[in-house]
């Protein structure tokens, strides 16, 4: 194992520590501190492969995982996984700070939260470092897994718990699509490598395959759906009632990117294709759209950033699908100009990391020290909270685009790219050219008005300290710390942009425009300054026209209440889980009907169904009698000794003659094992049918008494029915298995047990030596089950001792 791999593990490898930390140390020291040096030893890990990657190299480290299928655990660090575990870590470090003054000790189960955490980075790490498919698959999934967990980390709320399960249900839906569309992707290429994927692009016939445009399609649905893109976004504001830390973790610098990271990793793939570049481009629009429209109308601070998020994640999805059109122009002059929006994608994922982590890091404060985010309740905040008002200020004026904040910089990338839109060639339609401009324009006028209703509804205004819970007081400066340092950022990524763009925007642009990057087109220069071109004319509308709809707020809010509460995406997704469970409960009431008669006349009915039918579609039924070894007296006695006691067991009205007959019929079969020389079967059949019995008789008082509708005609006549059918297909399948030899048979290959096991009875050799595996698994399930056993006994008898004690009270 090399240390890269170490890198991911690391955090799984701490999981196991922190319950025990937790346990010895958490009334002294919280947790916390002992979590943060992990997220900080993988930045400063981290750090170290700037200067390599930034000079055009990249890192590979492959360890073998499942070789037979081709799937190894490689990892594979250019510009853009670099970058974006750059966030991962560095993000996590002030994540974890933030989190040591947010949750208290004594109130919060911190060992929790912490062991969420941890999966949830080292998920993301493995995620943006996984060149196998697979292997990013199945980090993939675990994001999705502990951000579940993270989103409920407050269980006892109604609100979390609705929020964890819509994340769930949603994401998860996605991830499955994403294996679907990946297993065809692999298909296609003929490989599990992305890197090899993007390097064969053009040798293999990748678009003209049936399966380029399903597994395009479900690959994006999975993106779609992790980065809450349009119409799968509804899970993140319901997402908002985890933690604040989680919400700047997850929600503003990580797990929401995961959707933006496989895109850009799969552009050199599918970006092509104009079907790409329409799919990315209206869906991140659109998300643009509707998610800062529907920012401006909502009361809750954590709401706001949600749908906010929301918008900018749709702004940077459509910027990757638009500079996707540089692949279809090749290597010419124009796919420079269009590859322009991947680089403005890049930027702005990292500005809105950075002032996003800020802003939820803010209002986490203004929560925690207020008692409350309604922003009703909320105004006039600067005086009693200067520095969080500063920092308002700072996320706010950059998530709005202005100066001198990085936000500026990024969105004017943006009107570029957008206004570009016109020149394309397969752009056909006028229409459609001008349109996404101007969309691109109203969506960003109101990104300019939800962000002045953070700043100055929350912090200027008329003084509401009596609605407010709590004395009001600026956050100690340990939570002070982390928003500072993202606002810091802000600020001197507008100063220095081309420092970042040295070392870490640039080389990630190579890594989603690879082909561009080696013949070096990829070259800009960051300025603040363009003169007074359209993307100015363009800011300078969006100020306008942002500070009118702001200030004239109250005259048109009612619009909001137009569309129908009943046609949003909310209730459509609740409806229709309605039906769905509702739907699910019909067809379990049918079947879930409490007795076991039922349950096995289903089982009968699918083995006569699917094993007759298949032997009578496919002509499966051979008899070779040729093959039969010879019937002597013995095993036909036993045969009718058996036949005998099966119908006692049917035609006896005594409980007791039926039990007795079961048993007997148990002990025949073992004399057919002693006869076939299998002294231990018949040794385990004999034990097996005797205590049966005895447990039979020992149980017979408490047996229920038999039913009437057990004695019709009718119940008698369709159970008869159904055992001779199965009796048929059985014996019919023995037959045909006794007549068939499809292989040699692997009896040969356990006559050397002595000498390869060491055992003299070939039963325990094949058990303990050659299926030593199942056998300890059956082993480890029987140990669980009774571990399960065992908690529940414990867990009545506490709840039965609590009882006691408060009826004593």
């Amino acid at each position: 194992m090399q240390l890269l791999h170490l890198m991911i593990l690391l955090p799984f490898l701490f999981v196991v520590f922190i319950p025990f930390l937790y346990k010895r140390f958490n009334s002294q020291l919280h947790t916390g501190w002992f979590v943060l040096f992990i997220p900080l030893i993988l930045l400063l890990y981290l750090v170290t492969f700037i200067p390599k990657v930034s000079n055009g190299n990249t890192i590979f480290a492959s360890m073998p995982w499942i070789p037979s299928y081709h799937i190894d655990f490689t990892i594979h660090m250019d510009g853009l996984s670099l970058l974006f575990g750059l966030l991962v870590a560095g993000i996590g470090t002030l994540v974890v700070l933030y989190s040591i003054y947010y949750l208290s000790k004594h109130r919060e189960t911190l060992h929790n939260f912490y062991v969420y955490l941890l999966l949830f980075m080292g998920a993301m790490m493995g995620l943006v470092f996984s060149d196998n498919i697979f292997v990013l698959y199945v980090f993939w999934e675990m994001t999705s897994i502990s951000s579940f967990l993270l989103i409920a980390y407050w269980y006892e709320r109604d609100k979390s718990r609705y929020g964890a399960q819509k994340s769930m249900l949603i994401t998860i839906f996605g991830g499955l699509a994403m294996l679907a569309g990946l297993i065809m992707l692999s298909m296609i290429a003929d490989t599990c490598s992305i890197r090899e994927m993007v390097s064969s692009i053009h040798v293999t016939s990748f678009y003209s395959h049936d399966l380029f445009i399903p597994a395009m399609i479900l690959i994006l649905l999975g993106a779609f759906t992790k980065s809450a893109q349009f119409p799968f976004s509804i899970w993140l504001p319901d997402a908002m009632e985890a933690p604040t830390p989680i919400s700047a973790y997850l929600h503003s610098a990580t797990m929401v990117k995961a959707g933006i990271y496989l895109v850009a990793r799969l552009t050199p793939i599918f970006g092509g294709s104009d079907e790409w570049f329409w799919l990315v481009t209206g869906v991140g629009l659109v998300t643009l759209l509707y998610g800062s429209i529907n920012a401006v109308r909502q009361t809750d601070l954590k709401a706001l950033l949600a749908y906010s998020t929301i918008s900018q994640l749709g702004l940077i999805m459509s910027l990757l699908g638009l500079g996707s059109a540089a692949l279809y122009y090749g290597l010419g002059d124009e796919a420079t100009v269009y590859a322009i929006a991947v680089f403005a994608a890049i930027f702005h994922l990292v500005n809105h990391s950075t002032f996003k982590g800020c802003l939820f890091m803010v209002v986490g404060i203004i929560d925690h020290e207020t008692g409350t985010r309604d922003i009703r309740r909320l105004g006039g905040l600067m005086h009693f909270m200067p520095i969080s008002f500063t920092l308002t200020i700072v996320g706010g004026f950059a998530m709005a685009g202005l100066p001198p904040f990085n936000g500026f910089l990024s969105k004017e990338m943006f009107f570029a790219a957008v206004i570009n839109v016109v020149k394309m060639d397969f752009v056909h339609n006028n229409f459609i050219g001008t349109l996404i401009p101007v969309l691109a324009w109203i969506a960003s006028a109101f990104t300019f008005v939800y962000c002045m209703i953070l700043i100055f509804k929350t912090f200027k205004g008329k003084n509401k300290v009596s609605k407010v819970e709590k004395p009001i007081h600026e956050a100690p400066m340990g939570m002070l710390i982390p928003p500072l340092i993202l606002g810091l950022l802000v600020i001197l990524i507008f100063m220095f942009p081309n420092v970042l763009s040295a070392y870490l925007l640039q080389p990630a642009w190579s890594g989603v425009l690879p082909e561009l990057a080696e013949k070096g087109k990829l070259q800009i220069e960051i300025s603040a300054w363009h003169g007074l071109n359209t993307e100015l004319w363009m800011t300078i509308g969006v100020i306008v026209v942002g500070t009118i709809l702001y200030l004239t707020l109250r005259k048109w809010y009612r619009v909001y209440l137009i569309y129908p509460e009943a046609a949003t995406l909310n209730r459509l997704y609740d409806n229709a889980l309605k039906i769905m469970e509702l739907f699910s409960r019909r067809i379990t009431d049918r079947y879930m009907t409490g007795y076991i008669r039922d349950y096995l006349v289903y089982i009968f009915v699918f083995i006569v169904v699917m094993v007759g039918g298949s032997l009578w579609l496919f002509d499966g039924f051979v008899y070779t009698p040729s093959m039969d070894a010879p019937v002597n007296i013995y095993e036909v006695s036993l045969v009718i000794a058996m036949v005998i006691s099966a119908l006692t067991v049917l035609l006896s009205k005594s409980r007791m003659t039926a039990v007795i007959s079961v048993g007997a019929l148990g002990f025949f079969v073992s004399f057919f094992f002693v006869l076939f020389r299998a002294p231990d079967l018949a040794l385990t059949q004999l034990v097996v049918e005797t205590v049966t019995t005895v447990l039979f008789l020992l149980c017979f008082y408490h047996l229920p008494q038999f039913k009437k509708e057990m004695s019709h005609l009718r119940f008698k006549v369709s159970n008869a029915f159904i055992s001779i059918v199965v009796g048929i297909v059985v014996t019919i399948v023995s037959l045909s298995a006794n007549g068939t030899r499809l292989f040699p048979s692997i009896s040969s290959y356990y006559e050397d047990a002595y000498v390869l096991a060491g055992a003299k009875n070939v039963v325990n050799a094949i058990l303990v030596d050659f299926r030593g595996i199942d056998t300890m698994l059956e082993i480890l399930v029987l140990t669980i089950a009774g571990l399960g056993v065992y908690i529940l006994i414990k867990l009545r008898l506490s709840g039965r001792g609590r009882d006691k004690n408060e009826e004593a009270k």
